[in-house]
């Protein structure tokens, strides 16, 4: 902690504030159960109704499997991150001589570099352990989807405890997918460290600024308003389409209206 100095602890204490007091708001209080991730709950149990509905389950199983693809590339990619950091580690002196000869000011000493780097580190772990826990998650939410009860036993007391726990585990492996995302979106932030305190506080800021427009103030949660309307938006307009030539050479043509005979 003597390598810091008080402009980075102070920056450092900002950013882990942040990330902090924006994860509880989002997942703990009332104004987070109107934010864009909440709002996919309701529609997870919606989709637990349709599917004990349902004889052909094919699309339940396409969708379940690209829940799962998307998790597990963003878990390969937090691996790929960790090994780039580590490599970065074990080149600090390479580094720091460039930064040196770059115009952003005074080199970090190598023990702040090691530091920062080993923050960064800390930040890709943790969102690969929630991005491998979020797909173990949904591999379980596979196998409930593969031992929905029949729709003929729809309307049981069995089949309805089912559609709501099948629900709540898919609620929670997405809870873990997007603190994974977060964690991406706050080592973006971070990055601002390497260039100094002041730019560590401004990234951090503008990181929150995004990722709170993203979730209460974005078109997607806009579509999620009474009736579904854009607030302060015109109407389309409707352009009528010309039918194909194809359809057109297809179709009898109208004969022309007959011209009167003079008398």
């Amino acid at each position: 902690m003597m390598a810091f100095t008080a402009p980075d602890l102070a920056a450092l204490a900002w950013f882990v504030g942040a990330w902090i007091l924006y994860s509880i708001v989002i997942e703990k209080t009332a104004k987070g159960r109107t934010s864009l991730n909440s709002l996919m709950n309701g529609y997870r149990d919606a989709w637990m109704e349709r599917l004990l509905e349902r004889d052909m389950r094919m699309v339940d199983a396409q969708v379940t499997a690209a829940l799962q693809n998307g998790t597990a590339f963003f878990a390969s990619t937090s691996l790929i991150a960790i090994g780039g950091a580590l490599t970065l580690l074990r080149s600090s002196e390479e580094v720091l001589t460039v930064m040196s000869l770059l115009p952003l000011g005074a080199a970090p000493s190598r023990s702040l570099w090691d530091l920062k780097m080993m923050g960064l580190i800390v930040i890709f772990v943790y969102a690969f352990f929630k991005f491998a826990w979020s797909y173990r998650l949904f591999n379980y939410f596979a196998i409930m989807v593969g031992a929905a009860p029949l729709p003929a036993e729809k309307d049981t007391a069995e089949a309805q405890t089912f559609a709501h726990r099948a629900a709540m585990l898919c609620a929670d492996a997405g809870r873990h997918f997007n603190r994974g995302q977060r964690a991406f979106f706050f080592a973006l932030g971070y990055l601002g460290w390497f260039l100094g305190p002041v730019p560590f506080a401004l990234s951090t800021a503008g990181i929150l600024i995004v990722m709170w427009r993203r979730q209460f103030a974005s078109d997607a949660r806009k579509a999620f308003e009474v009736g579904g309307e854009y607030p302060n938006a015109a109407p389309p307009t409707r352009r009528v389409l010309k039918p194909s030539p194809s359809r057109r050479r297809s179709q009898p043509r109208s004969a022309p209206p007959a011209t009167p005979r003079p008398r």
